[in-house]
């Protein structure tokens, strides 16, 4: 069965798919118009304007070309979808828009040194270039508003190539009022720097295409962020190996998580299925997230004991759960044993369910282990379902003497609550 939200984005797909139609529809007006203008009146600036133009249908045809193929289901020849169609056409494109930029710049070099005689003022050329940054202006902000709701990159791509179309057209404005004022080089100028941005648009978009179909990691900020996202999961002790790919409108996460390794199976496959669904949830263009669990071997785990006073290592253990007036929250790893701070029991004047109350907030220091004599059942639960290994103790002791037997192995884990003790 296919993610809802693969579906839910398909249809937001098409809204993509209008856009990049129409945007490909009036840029192909715009240029036809230039076109006829710039051949009709002698203005070699409109007819290079018009070539830019036709580059910029191109990349809309690559995003109309991605964008429908990316809103196809999958199938079983293409089980990860087609969503790189969007990128396979853009390399081909950006390809064909660098040599077209190139020939374009040998036109504009040889009438860098020409001076073209005056045959009145170029109303038309003007009107068609004004009439081009106007079409640009409204393109560039639905483009941009489309592309950023249904994370399509070719789209974003446009916009603001269609925000750079305004500025081509002014140039060119200004280049034909210097022509007609017999300014020299500025119609070569003018035109040499059209086609330095048409080769430049070109090799970009080729570029961005090859990074993409070679995996490339292109989101160096989106990958911590998601490291950081992963590490707040209650039982996760660490994140490494995140990895991401581009796959036309979407992005493709895989990562391993790290958790305690005495974690059963079912609950390892649980708290991926709670990191996947988290990272789909927080980012609209993720489609798919793949989460590996391994066991952290060399870690710094954040225990839990309830004592009698504020002894430091001192402290003995608490028999009672929920009655304890402190818990001492320490860091204990490989040659470390440390005391972060401690926990003053507010729910001592409770009546029931004390225990639930302690829960819930020792887990907000995200726990790892929790030492005990004896812990009732909903407690119990709670902590199970938190990730936080509980380990018995028989016997009234110090803190360091616990930490000191949990390092040596020499401390079993309790497996089931008291039931006798309902509160605690």
């Amino acid at each position: 069965m296919e993610n809802s939200k693969i579906i839910d984005k398909r249809e937001q797909l098409k809204k993509g798919q209008h856009i990049a139609l129409l945007s490909t529809l009036l840029i192909l007006a715009l240029a036809l118009l230039k076109a006829f203008v710039g051949y009709r009146f002698n203005s070699p600036l409109l007819v290079a304007d018009a070539w830019h133009s036709g580059a910029d249908i191109l990349i809309n045809l690559s995003s109309l070309f991605g964008l429908i193929f990316a809103s196809k289901k999958k199938s079983s020849k293409f089980p990860y979808g087609l969503y790189r169609a969007e990128t396979l056409a853009c390399l081909l494109i950006g390809i064909l828009i660098a040599f077209i930029g190139i020939d374009l710049f040998k036109e504009g070099w040889h009438k860098l040194f020409m001076i073209n005689s005056r045959n009145g003022f170029p109303v038309f050329p003007i009107g068609a270039s004004i009439v081009s940054c106007v079409v640009a202006s409204v393109l560039a902000v639905k483009q941009r508003a489309i592309g950023k709701a249904i994370g399509s990159q070719a789209l974003l791509a446009t916009s603001q190539e269609a925000f750079f179309d305004i500025f081509t057209s002014l140039f060119v404005l200004v280049g034909i009022l210097c022509v007609y004022a017999q300014i020299a080089y500025v119609e070569g100028a003018v035109i040499v720097l059209i086609a330095v941005l048409i080769m430049k648009l070109g090799i970009e978009t080729a570029w961005k295409s090859i990074m993409v179909l070679m995996d490339a990691n292109m989101d160096t900020d989106l990958k911590m962020e998601i490291e950081e996202k992963l590490n707040q999961i209650q039982g996760v002790q660490g994140v490494c190996d995140v990895k991401i790919r581009q796959s036309g409108p979407f992005k493709i996460v895989n990562c391993i998580i790290k958790t305690t390794p005495s974690l059963v199976l079912y609950k390892s496959h649980e708290l991926a299925d709670i990191a996947e669904n988290m990272l789909l949830t927080k980012y609209d263009n993720i489609a798919s997230v793949f989460v590996h669990v391994e066991p952290e071997k060399e870690t710094i785990e954040t225990a839990v004991i309830p004592v009698q006073d504020k002894n430091g290592l001192d402290s003995i253990l608490h028999k009672h759960f929920g009655r304890a007036p402190y818990f001492i929250i320490l860091n204990i790893g490989h040659g470390l044993m440390e005391i972060e701070s401690y926990l003053a029991n507010d729910f001592l004047d409770k009546k029931g369910h004390v225990g639930v109350n302690v829960v819930k907030a020792i887990i907000d220091y995200k726990i790892n282990l929790l030492f005990v004599s004896s812990i009732g059942e909903i407690s119990f639960h709670m902590l199970k379902n938190s990730y936080v290994d509980i380990i018995k103790i028989d016997r009234e002791m110090s803190v360091k003497e616990i930490i000191s037997l949990y390092k040596e192995n020499k401390l079993d884990p309790i497996t089931r609550p008291d039931k006798a003790k309902i509160n605690f």
